[in-house]
């Protein structure tokens, strides 16, 4: 392939990339997809333990972090879960909805990479593989990006490279280093929905928990998730961590409600006259090796009927508003996506342009938008890819 041109090209055969090309090539436009790994949308094929945690029912612009909150609110709008779905029941592909709204494949992931790689077929998309960008100019009014396989020309770039979570499977800054080639502004970029560490004291008092999960309520000043959270031998993963890791700061405290649905003062009132000691009272309501901490932090150990109301109150504080202080996470490596990216306020939120630069989108995790854990990034790749191929 030399000097071929196209009406659209698009970086980043992913989530965002494969649905922009198929909907924009579906408008008989002559769509280009590249991508310089070997392997289709591996971020699809990893997620949700390989089922794909392909949405949520619950999404809403309130399930999503960015500078300008209300930038996602038009794409979202415009394609929502249920038209996903509708594709998804066309093609006879099987999901179900597991907790909290969030919608896995019946079958592997690989079930969703198929679907898109056939919808971009059936549409005439040419896709190239393991190919690498050399250099990206916009000469008189269209792009011309010349590649190891050759010189490419359009009138439109779609760039839908992703964010730097995961390096292992691929992920670079190349979007963010297009961004700025065209003038346009980065939010500082930071791993997301990921596992926090502790720091060698603090993880030196609960190595013994290393795979214990348990329920709870984490919380950040008003932001709180209730979900599993999970001991590591590294500090503190589980769901409920993932989702309060994109509102951390360095230097705060995160508070755990060990106990969310029983208020522990009322449980011990209930029992004051028992002589049951409160090692075994407590492990009514968590595991052994949890309970036995617990006491062991707390250092009391004393039957429910000698506890003071100074003991209640300090077992009442532990349980509910248990304060740990991170002291950092576990990085890109671990992280399911990156806060921050190409600042919203260059971008029309219609339709994902760049408002200094005729031609040029900007969609799916390269964008400073980021979604909770369950579903919601993916939505955001599906909608945003959208808003950019229906305004092309």
């Amino acid at each position: 392939m030399h000097n071929k041109e196209f009406d659209i090209i698009i970086i980043g055969a992913g989530a965002a990339g494969m649905m922009c090309a198929h909907i924009a090539a579906s408008k008989h436009k002559k769509v280009l997809l590249l991508d310089h790994s070997s392997r289709l949308a591996e971020k699809i094929r990893i997620s949700g333990g390989g089922r794909c945690n392909f949405t949520n029912v619950n999404t809403n612009p309130e399930c999503y972090l960015s500078q300008n909150k209300h930038f996602a609110t038009s794409a979202l709008s415009r394609y929502t879960p249920f038209h996903f779905t509708e594709i998804l029941d066309k093609y006879n592909i099987g999901y179900h909805e597991k907790t909290l709204g969030q919608l896995f494949c019946n079958e592997k992931s690989q079930a969703i990479i198929d679907l898109l790689d056939q919808l971009c077929q059936e549409n005439n998309v040419t896709r190239l593989m393991e190919t690498s960008i050399i250099s990206l100019d916009k000469i008189n009014g269209r792009f011309k990006l010349e590649t190891n396989r050759g010189i490419f020309n359009s009138e439109t770039l779609v760039v839908a490279c992703g964010g730097l979570s995961i390096p292992q499977i691929g992920a670079s800054g190349f979007g963010y280093q297009i961004a700025k080639q065209f003038g346009l502004k980065i939010i500082d970029t930071r791993p997301a929905l990921v596992p926090l560490t502790l720091n060698q004291e603090t993880l030196a008092s609960f190595s013994p928990l290393s795979g214990i999960s348990f329920d709870s309520i984490t919380s950040i000043g008003k932001v709180s998730f209730r979900e599993n959270s999970l001991f590591t031998h590294r500090g503190l993963s589980g769901p409920a961590i993932l989702q309060i890791s994109s509102y951390w700061q360095h230097g705060e405290s995160i508070k755990i409600n060990l106990l969310p649905d029983k208020a522990i003062k009322s449980e011990i009132l209930d029992n004051r006259s028992s002589n049951k000691l409160l090692r075994n009272f407590l492990h009514d309501f968590f595991s052994e090796r949890l309970t036995e901490r617990i006491c062991e932090l707390l250092g009391i150990n004393r039957q429910l009927s000698q506890l003071s109301n100074k003991d209640i109150d300090k077992i009442t504080s532990f349980i509910h508003n248990f304060e740990i202080l991170p002291n950092g996470s576990e990085g890109y490596k671990k992280a399911e996506v990156t806060k921050g990216g190409v600042d919203t306020k260059f971008l029309d939120s219609k339709s994902m342009m760049a408002k200094n630069i005729d031609g040029l989108y900007f969609i799916g995790e390269v964008v400073d938008v980021t979604g909770w854990l369950g579903g919601y990034n993916f939505q955001w790749a599906w909608s945003s890819a959208h808003a950019a191929a229906t305004s092309i």
